[in-house]
């Protein structure tokens, strides 16, 4: 009886033992099986930036037009945006695809007015702006140009960080800026001739502006585009007038 009751014992031990062997093999099986399923992470791609320029010129021309103007109010000619600015660029650490941009630079509109339309008369001591002031002088043409003095920002992307000269690019950004000049060049006709008037007032304007930027394009080279967010003029001096340029910048990342 005795040796019966040591026998079971022993079996009883074993089986136990085979039991937990069992159990250990099927969890490291299952451990193996579930790294073996689970990708290892790729680490992201570093570039080198030490030969990349972090401060660039950006110059800008493009056609400009206005806005909500009303029947009484005629562009021509070549309406024309020239911007220059001097921008720093700063990548991001997590991202190096990704980067902002802060600058300073001039921005100016220069706005031509059809031949029918006489004097925008900058002038003029009433309280909205004339654009065919016929009063005064007889004009030939007139021109409208506006100064600002501008600091613009973008988030940039750069498919190809490390040669950002020649690789694809969008800038998305916001340019706010004060006014420095708003003057106008106009023909005026006379019998004795005629001279060319020049006149200067930011009497009627809105002297801060903010303006919605865009970018794209490939090295040096992008496609431009901006929308006035403010009115050019002071509320009650003048039809809600909001400038749009669309045009070519050239330098910048």
């Amino acid at each position: 009886m005795k040796k019966i009751v040591l026998f079971l014992a022993a079996c009883f031990l074993l089986g136990g033992a085979l039991h937990a062997q069992v159990d250990t093999s099927a969890s490291a099986t299952a451990a193996a099986a579930a790294m073996a399923a689970t990708p290892p992470k790729t680490p992201k791609k570093k570039y080198d930036l030490t030969k990349r320029a972090n401060d660039h010129f950006l110059v800008q021309l493009g056609y400009t037009n206005w806005t909500s103007l009303p029947d009484s109010i005629q562009t021509g000619n070549f309406p024309r945006s020239i911007n220059a600015y001097f921008m720093l660029d700063f990548p991001f650490k997590s991202n190096q695809k990704l980067s902002a941009a802060i600058g300073l630079g001039v921005g100016s509109d220069h706005m031509s007015l059809d031949k029918d339309v006489n004097l925008v008369n900058v002038k003029s001591t009433g309280t909205r702006l004339p654009f065919n002031d016929t009063t005064r002088l007889d004009a030939k043409k007139t021109k409208l140009g506006t100064t600002y003095l501008e600091v613009p920002l973008e988030l940039r992307f750069v498919s190809d960080p490390e040669h950002s000269d020649k690789s694809f690019k969008i800038a998305l950004g916001v340019k706010a800026g004060t006014m420095i000049k708003a003057a106008t060049r106009t023909r005026v006709v006379q019998s004795g001739g005629d001279y060319l008037l020049k006149e200067s007032s930011k009497r009627y304007f809105n002297t801060t502006r903010i303006v919605g930027t865009a970018r794209i394009g490939v090295g040096h080279f992008t496609l431009f585009g901006t929308y006035q967010f403010t009115k050019l003029l002071k509320d009650g001096a003048g039809p809600e007038i909001k400038p749009y340029t669309i045009g070519l910048s050239f330098g910048g990342l």
